[in-house]
């Protein structure tokens, strides 16, 4: 299947790519191997984006996304890529429901949550462990949940989660929460949201349940248990990109270097959004970067 650009993903830098290609006359694909949206769409609530409204949900903003890219006339298909081949002229996309073809590709998967990789997070994920704030919280009424991370999404979701929890604590490395000032204000105003700070979630242990948790002090090393059977664990401890199928694009940490243009080392192949290594990640920057790839790849 030949086309004119091939996008794989369908987040918010994605949809934004394939909304300029298509209104500038080309052929466009986005293939994308879960629902329209990435992370965002996850999430409790969209903030800080231009023209969303209070209290919309990222499941709303990833209905309208996807809304607005078949509007535009953007094709999405429902497919993981398996195998790329960046190089040639004609670029070559591997999926298991057949091979797409262009002479443009540009790169939009986004990051995935990171994990702890601490005893007991894999044998425990769904069962109170890694949960989801937008999907879960109603599951905690009444209960106590822990949130590990303290930046701006972390605490976001902390927020969210205290309107159905008895007692929301943030567990957090550092000395102080490194979120904006806004939601900083909002935490010392709120009751039932607890820190736990200089300290990291060590252990989780349990069997269909969470039943109690360790946590490390990052000054002393000392280490506490916490009996809480039935408490939800929310981890926002950072993301990874999803950059395994393009380890000769790679720069630091995996994230893939870009020029202002978005072009990577290779002709014709863009990054964008969360994968492209840059200092702001937020839905506003994505939807910047796909929109610069989209116009940059249709004048090629």
């Amino acid at each position: 299947m030949m086309y004119d650009v091939v996008i794989i993903g369908a987040g918010p830098a994605g949809i934004s790519a394939g909304i300029y290609a298509v209104s500038r006359g080309k052929k466009t694909v986005i293939l994308e191997k879960n629902a329209v949206g990435g992370l965002i769409g996850k999430v409790s609530t969209v903030t800080h984006y231009a023209s969303v409204s209070d209290g919309e949900t990222g499941k709303m903003f990833a209905e309208k996304l996807e809304a607005q890219a078949k509007r535009s006339g953007v094709e999405l298909v429902r497919a993981e890529v398996t195998a790329v081949e960046l190089e040639g002229e004609i670029k070559q996309v591997h999926t298991a429901q057949g091979v797409y073809s262009a002479h443009t590709v540009i790169l939009a998967n986004g990051t995935s949550p990171r994990k702890l990789g601490i005893p007991g997070e894999s044998e425990l994920a769904g069962k109170g462990m890694t949960m989801n704030a937008a999907r879960d919280a109603a599951r905690y009424e009444g209960k106590s949940v822990y949130v590990v991370g303290g930046a701006d999404g972390a605490v976001k979701e902390a927020l969210y989660l205290a309107r159905f929890a008895h007692q929301v604590t943030v567990i957090h490395f550092e000395d102080q929460l490194g979120c904006i000032a806004e939601f900083q204000e909002k935490v010392r105003k709120t009751s039932n949201i607890a820190l736990r700070l200089h300290s990291r979630l060590h252990a989780v242990y349990g069997v269909d349940q969470v039943e109690s948790l360790e946590l490390v002090d990052e000054k002393t090393g000392a280490i506490e248990t916490i009996e809480d059977p039935g408490c939800g664990i929310f981890v926002y401890a950072g993301t990874v990109p999803n950059t395994e199928l393009y380890p000769q694009l790679w720069g630091k940490d995996g994230f893939i270097p870009t020029n202002e243009r978005m072009e990577t080392a290779f002709s014709g192949v863009y990054a964008v959004g969360d994968l492209r290594e840059k200092q702001v990640r937020q839905v506003s920057t994505a939807v910047a970067d796909g929109t610069i790839a989209a116009i940059q790849a249709a004048a090629r």
